[in-house]
């Protein structure tokens, strides 16, 4: 069946969390999971969202399928509760944690491993408490901390951790926080019905704060309000499964190929559409186009989201509904989606006219703009096309048009220099500012565009059933353009769950090295494809 698609695909992953975690009853780090720093010790502090993958194996040994090796198993209740344990151990007087760097007191990695402690300790029936102190603490510090930024799907998770630890406490003592943190997360829902994420609309990130406002909204049915909220991100959200099951990419805000599921079938409860999601996806996921998260930061996330996606799979289920031909703008969200004639185009208009277009279910192309390599001085930077921007934009029926800059791509790198000026900083003031410090981060790696010499129009114009990309790149002068070309999924903003592989970007480079070294100053590099 379907369903255990789901789980199959997060059970392969437990070994891998397993092997990350110090599983050793008498070492001083027993029960963390973060690898780098109790074994092999290049890293001077543990991460704290490392120990959100006590859920994982806590939902692994509650998931009763066939070849299920972890279920039931005594070793993996220990082991959750060591993990548990040791969250409470590495963590600061407050509650906080740190995830990046010393005193960084990160708002995401304290709620995603709050809420995985919070549940795991709930679903193996534990009583310990030293867990409970631990986890009031956090929710105290979680409860009053606002961080730099503007990312829902973290403001969301908090919202989840109060509610869930309240019914675990029986208490009301974050009411008032509680409905303060949900107003501010449904103000950031935009009207077309997606949710900020730093810089615009990220449909990846959008399924974990629908994830987790149906959890949400299950413990508060009356709230009409939040299910128009969520009916709305599901409707939006539907739009963006891809025709062959894949989703989201190099167009979108965050550059995610994130998808979380578990929401989807929460609201299916009421709103049956929003099952076709995910049935949709489970194509994808069939075919091997799901992408990969199994690195030592990010694997926990969808492993856990699949494994509750699983045990509250609907089973009854509407007909799947074919799509019909027609176009879908978000005007302030900057993409627009067009199908016609066996193509579905997801265009981001507000990146430059990055793209994604399939026929007849399958991945025809995949564009992340043009990219260009600048010899300035001693220095070889990136020029890119596809940084969020302000880009002058005309959308006809049959023709769209997009122009504007290259913007200059962020690649700032850790040195041994950086990384001891960040350690000093952060063990002197920096400890009491950390907000400051992030949000300056964010600023270098995240946030904001700076113009490159380069200036393009990319037009977009269907011709005898097909797309027809016409692209100009113009400068003064190309003489410091080392290479140039354009990619199916270059990105170039710091984003943890971007750049992960799916088996779409084994779409070949596209080289315009030798074009651009023939022309001369003033001349533009002319591009024409049919796809």
């Amino acid at each position: 069946m379907s369903r255990d698609l789901f789980a199959f695909e997060a059970i392969a992953q437990i070994p891998k969390l397993l092997t990350l975690q110090d599983r050793n009853p008498h070492s001083p780090t027993y029960g963390c999971f973060d690898r780098n720093f109790w074994q092999y010790k290049i890293i001077d502090f543990p991460s704290g969202m490392s120990q959100e993958f006590v859920y994982p194996l806590a939902l692994a040994y509650d998931t009763d399928i066939p070849n299920n090796p972890f279920y039931r198993q005594p070793a993996i209740r220990d082991w959750v509760e060591a993990g548990i344990l040791y969250a409470a151990r590495s963590a600061h007087l407050d509650g906080s944690c740190d995830d990046y760097f010393p005193f960084e007191r990160a708002g995401g990695a304290a709620a995603f491993s709050l809420l995985a402690c919070i549940e795991s300790y709930r679903l193996l029936g534990l009583n310990n408490q030293t867990a409970i102190d631990f986890f009031v603490k956090r929710a105290d510090w979680l409860a009053h901390h606002q961080e730099s930024g503007r990312l829902t799907n973290h403001q969301a998770l908090i919202v989840l951790c109060l509610e869930l630890l309240s019914k675990l406490l029986k208490t009301d003592r974050w009411n008032a926080q509680k409905e303060q943190r949900l107003e501010q997360v449904l103000s950031w829902q935009n009207p077309e019905g997606w949710f900020i994420e730093y810089e615009g609309c990220d449909p990846g990130y959008h399924t974990l704060t629908i994830s987790c406002l149906a959890r949400v909204y299950e413990f508060n049915p009356t709230n009409n309000r939040l299910k128009d909220a969520l009916a709305k991100a599901a409707i939006l959200a539907s739009h963006f499964v891809h025709p062959d099951g894949s989703y989201g990419g190099e167009y979108t805000s965050r550059n995610t190929y994130n998808f979380f599921p578990h929401g989807f079938e929460l609201v299916g409860k009421w709103l049956p559409e929003a099952l076709n999601i995910n049935d949709r996806f489970l194509k994808g996921l069939a075919n091997g186009l799901a992408p990969c998260y199994a690195d030592d930061h990010i694997i926990g996330h969808h492993t856990w989201n699949y494994l509750l996606a699983w045990r509250d799979f609907v089973l009854h289920r509407p007909p799947f509904k074919p799509r019909s031909d027609n176009r879908f703008w978000l005007q302030e969200g900057g993409i627009l989606i067009d199908r016609r004639q066996g193509t579905e185009l997801y265009l981001a208009l507000n990146k430059g006219g990055a793209f994604k277009l399939f026929r007849d279910g399958k991945l025809v192309a995949s564009d992340t703009q043009f990219s260009l390599q600048v010899k300035e001085g001693k220095k070889i930077k990136n020029a890119v096309g596809h940084l969020m921007g302000n880009y002058k934009i005309k959308v006809d029926e049959d023709e769209i048009t997009i122009q504007g800059s290259l913007g200059w791509a962020k690649q700032k790198q850790m040195t041994t220099l950086n990384l001891i000026i960040l350690r000093v900083v952060m063990y002197t003031f920096g400890r009491f500012f950390p907000n400051l410090i992030r949000k300056t981060l964010q600023k270098i790696l995240i946030t904001g565009k700076k113009i490159a010499p380069f200036s393009f129009s990319r037009q977009l114009r269907w011709e005898n059933g097909q797309w027809k990309i016409i692209d100009e790149l113009h400068s003064t002068s190309w003489d410091n353009v080392i290479s140039a070309g354009i990619g199916c999924d270059q990105t170039s903003i710091y984003v943890v769950m971007s750049r992960t592989f799916q088996i779409g970007q084994l779409q070949p480079w596209v080289d315009l090295t030798e074009q651009v070294k023939q022309l001369k100053a003033g001349q533009s590099l002319n591009l024409e494809r049919k796809l």
